[in-house]
């Protein structure tokens, strides 16, 4: 959730001789774009330029803001701070809206996150006399800096790192959860940012360096980025990236190279980031596979760097993830508990931690984020961390601050995920968690080196396997722009088809707005066959008939009872499953697969039904209503 850019360039000439350079506000506003996906309901930008501060500011999307700009322009400028902002403390409004101005409107500053102990600087602020026009917490930061600044003047500070120091004794009054970006008219060539517990990467130009709330925010311009610590102050100028901890002491980043390009971000001819990345699936899945195992068929998952005797002495493991994420976990659990033969648990994150875990030197922490920055899922290991667990991150995003604070990172290769509900991660990390189920059984000897080479062998199947249901999509599509009036979906599912009909049923709430629920199977009759009626969808994701159980059987008679309820039954089955046909409305086939790594086929129709559906609608299913991409506060 919201977006942030900040540009320091240089001027027009350098040395008497004319130089290129990017305005400012060019650079701030393809930002921003890039940095849509995050969600958000208003954006704003501020640029230093002729001895002042100049800044517009909208609610609503892009647009609005874009049509501010074209009736009232701002100057041009080579220093400027630009936000997009998804409402936490005041609604989506102009005046709440970001940049937040200070000091006689010569100080401006954006925000992510939340500041918890807000209300008690605002009311030191006030008693001091100082007045707000918003109801946010950003404005008191803006305020409560401003201050600080003066103060710095006032006791002989050099103006010309007065904004730092000022940002370094800010940062050490606040509590909570935040990323700030600040500039002022009196340091025109500087951005001063910080950040605690929300995402901040530093991007390295020549002549020109960059802030952002992923490198998508500059991604156009360079792939040379920084990750910041926690804690840490960063001053950008055109020339030079100076990086402090909040008390001043000098600190250092870590560079890195942003390994995709601008072009990948990009929808590539389809209508949606979404249906894109629904058909990025089969390369998602591959390169997350790619290089993990040697010629011998042995698993090399470099990035474990964890003693692997202390693995071998894991006795329980805990999933700990958010939404789709924790849905990707339930499908590992199957996975993990029966090739290692470990208990495997799997815990929403923003839960764990308030219910007095049991967790010791001999649990496994896994945590599953796309962004690596949701702040559930962070508080949840580090509390873990806290009690001496080991703690392996699976991420897709590289520096990003969960994986810098667990013992080890599994990294997804999907590439950038745009649309907020998330597929091809998915996907990803069904695909990583796998892979780290496979290495703990290698390591623990709980499964012949043969038979590892065989699921790693049917895993590499899998892109092609997904191409091909890609490829014979139009059936289901079909189907889901004839449904496009449904008020109610519900979706069945045993083993791992369970974890897919939840993900299958969220997917539908995120995208079409509807009331979708996902049940095991075997609950029907526990209760929520009450609620089948004539011709209310019932989706089924059935295991396969050559499963060594009789979990097939027990899945037909289930949808049997339904449709004799009046059911409109919409079946998932593998390819060659005659037994379902004479029960089912709509049968959509995948290709053989072996029962456990089924869920990498099974979702792909879903995702597909749910795009469609919602797309027949008129909705955005790139920016669903009320949802962000990344939740980085809790």
């Amino acid at each position: 959730m919201c977006g942030i850019v900040g540009y320091a360039g240089r001027s027009g000439f350098i040395d008497g001789a004319s130089a290129t350079r990017n305005d400012a506000l060019k650079v701030i506003l393809e930002g921003l774009r890039r940095l849509e996906y995050r969600g958000y309901d208003s954006a704003g930008i501020a640029v230093v330029a002729e001895g002042r501060i100049a800044s517009r500011k909208k609610s609503g999307k892009l647009a609005n803001l874009l049509a501010v700009l074209e009736d009232s322009p701002l100057p041009a400028a080579v220093t400027g701070i630009g936000h997009t902002r998804w409402a936490t403390h005041g609604g989506p409004t102009d005046q709440n809206a970001h940049p937040h101005l200070a000091d006689g409107g010569r100080l401006a500053l954006i925000h992510n996150g939340i500041i918890e102990n807000f209300a008690e600087l605002k009311a030191d602020l006030l008693h001091k006399g100082h007045l707000f026009i918003s109801e946010t917490d950003t404005e008191v930061a803006a305020v409560l800096l401003a201050d600080t600044y003066r103060d710095v003047l006032a006791a002989g500070g050099a103006a010309s790192d007065a904004l730092s120091v000022a940002m370094q004794r800010t940062c050490q009054r606040l509590e909570g959860a935040f990323t700030l970006l600040a500039v002022h008219a009196d340091q025109p060539d500087s951005v001063v940012a910080a950040r605690r517990n929300s995402p901040l990467v530093v991007g390295l130009g020549d002549g020109e360096n960059f802030l952002g709330s992923d490198v998508s925010g500059f991604i156009d311009y360079t792939r040379r980025a920084v990750e910041l610590g926690q804690d840490q102050i960063v001053t950008i100028t055109s020339e030079t990236v100076d990086i402090t901890d909040f008390y001043g002491a000098p600190a250092v980043g870590k560079e890195y190279h942003v390994d995709w390009d601008a072009a990948a971000a990009e929808k590539d001819g389809y209508p949606s980031f979404m249906e894109k990345e629904i058909h990025d699936q089969p390369d998602a899945v591959g390169q997350t596979l790619l290089g993990r195992s040697d010629e011998h068929g042995r698993l090399t998952l470099d990035e474990i760097r964890i003693d692997p005797t202390l693995l071998k002495t894991v006795n329980k493991i805990i999933v700990l993830a958010c939404g789709t994420s924790a849905y990707a976990g339930q499908v590992a659990k199957y996975a993990i508990e029966h090739w290692c033969r470990i208990p495997t648990e799997v815990e929403l994150s923003h839960e764990f931690r308030y219910r007095d875990p049991i967790v010791d030197d001999k649990t496994l922490i896994v945590s599953i984020s796309q962004s690596g920055e949701t702040m559930d899922t962070l508080m949840a290991v580090r509390y873990a961390r806290e009690q001496g667990a080991m703690t392996v991150a699976i991420c897709n995003t590289n520096g990003s601050t969960i994986p810098r604070e667990s013992d080890a990172v599994l990294y997804t290769h999907a590439g950038p995920e745009i649309a907020v509900a998330s597929t091809k991660a998915f996907l990803a990390q069904i695909t990583a968690a796998y892979l780290l189920g496979l290495y703990l059984a290698q390591l623990r000897g709980n499964k012949f080196q043969g038979e590892i080479k065989d699921i790693l062998a049917d895993l590499a199947k899998t892109p092609a396997k997904i191409q091909e249901i890609l490829d014979n999509a139009g059936q289901i599509k079909e189907l889901a722009r004839s449904m496009a009036d449904t008020k109610t979906v519900l979706f069945l599912g045993r083993h791992v088809g369970f974890p897919v009909a939840m993900e299958g049923a969220l997917k539908l709430k995120e995208l079409a707005y509807i009331h979708a629920e996902g049940f095991a199977a075997g609950e029907l009759k526990h209760g929520p066959i009450a609620l089948i009626e004539e011709g209310l969808p019932v989706v089924v994701v059935v295991p396969s008939p050559r499963g060594r159980d009789s979990l097939h059987a027990k899945v037909v008679s289930n949808i049997q009872e339904i449709r004799a309820r009046g059911a409109k039954t919409i079946v998932i089955a593998e390819a060659g499953d005659e037994a379902v046909r004479a029960y089912a409305e709509h049968v959509f086939y995948i290709p053989e697969i072996p029962p456990l790594l089924a869920p990498l086929l099974t979702t792909v129709p879903l995702q597909l039904f749910a795009c469609e559906l919602a797309t027949a609608k008129g909705f955005d299913v790139d920016q669903p209503r009320n949802l962000a991409k990344s939740v980085t506060v809790e």
